[in-house]
């Protein structure tokens, strides 16, 4: 029997809150199916590591991480650190020399949750995001600072590469899936070379998955079709900067980003991937014990679905959706007066249900 090896990095602000109790459903599950086993090692790189040692991992910790089947991410962020720091320095590093080039966001309405929207619809799609280049490139600088002249320039690298697997890895989700539409977003009537570029790829790779049907929209005017009519989409494809705008949208039409969910997968399985909430380190409510965990507890499912235990995660959405139906436990964010702790708890008592 395969026993998995799991990095925990619970990181900034509600990270370790709502890592805890992603922690304690693992155990539970652990506990109750004998064929799933896991190792976990606590990996404290985080801002206060960097306010000690002047980085926010040690010089080895990629090797470190490396030997990994899966890495379980809290948050990051501090206000005693500068974000380009915790973000470049931590984050961006695992993603990018991990090649997971593909960030996974499921936008999906639970039961027991209901939409600001008026919409009776189902909402049940993804956001296949282009997570190792684009727009998050770091090349760029400044010059003349403090002049008149003071100017600053970021560039924005894509790829043959980047673009074409990203684009295929959204095709296989929905050929894999049975779904039968891919959106792209993009915004080439404006910005004419890279997102031309982008468009030239994208349908390159559509053009070979003609059994699924294929439409693109400029990104403003897709924000607004999120709204509109979200029950239409089922795989939205989008560059790095694109596709996080459109998450935190997505997320505020069924229930908020203590809900939310995301993977960075390297789809090769030559590297680990990487699974935590959208919702970041939120330092306003560190420490008061009112931070959904659900973000952190469905992120936990996406990794075990990674890792081939589909039955496991379809387990955990069971219980979320049973405590969301309920109501009677919830964190203030989705209108309940319970603690980080509590949902938690009643999570772990669903499963053993």
């Amino acid at each position: 029997m395969e026993t998995f090896k799991i990095a925990v990095l619970p990181g900034d602000g509600i990270g370790p809150e709502v890592t805890r109790e992603a922690g304690k459903v693992l155990q539970a599950l652990s506990e109750l199916d004998s064929t799933f086993k896991y190792e976990s090692t606590e990996f404290n790189w985080n801002s206060e590591y960097y306010l000690e040692n002047g980085r926010m991992m040690p010089e080895d910790g990629l090797e470190q991480l490396k030997t990994f089947d899966s890495i379980l991410f809290g948050a990051i962020g501090d206000n005693r650190v500068p974000d380009q720091i915790s973000i470049w320095e931590l984050i961006m590093p695992i993603r990018k020399n991990f090649q997971q080039y593909v960030n996974f966001r499921p936008v999906k309405l639970l039961k027991g949750l209901e939409s600001p929207l008026k919409n009776d619809k189902p909402i049940d799609f993804v956001i296949i995001r282009e997570n190792g280049e684009g727009e998050y490139s770091n090349v760029g600088g400044t010059m003349f600072q403090g002049e008149a002249r003071e100017m600053a320039v970021q560039n924005t690298i894509m790829t043959r590469q980047g673009v074409s697997q990203i684009t295929e890895f959204a095709y296989k989700y929905a050929c894999d899936h049975g779904l039968n539409k891919v959106t792209n977003a993009t915004k080439s009537n404006a910005i004419i070379h890279v997102m031309k570029f982008w468009d030239q790829v994208v349908e390159e790779v559509a053009a070979k998955n003609s059994d699924i049907a294929y439409e693109r929209y400029y990104i403003d005017a897709l924000a607004a079709y999120f709204v509109q009519r979200p029950e239409s989409f089922q795989v939205v494809l989008a560059s790095n900067l694109f596709g996080d705008i459109l998450s935190d949208l997505g997320s505020a039409i069924v229930g908020g980003l203590g809900i939310a969910p995301s993977g960075n997968i390297n789809p090769s399985g030559e590297f680990p991937s990487m699974f935590e909430a959208i919702h970041g380190s939120a330092p306003d409510i560190a420490g008061k014990e009112i931070a959904n965990p659900i973000a952190q507890i469905w992120s936990l499912a996406l990794m075990l679905e990674h890792l081939g235990r589909k039955d496991l995660h379809d387990k955990i959405l069971t219980a979320i959706e049973a405590l969301l139906v309920e109501k009677k436990v919830l964190t203030p964010d989705i209108g309940g007066t319970a603690t980080t702790e509590q949902v938690g708890d009643v999570i772990v008592e669903k499963l053993t249900k």
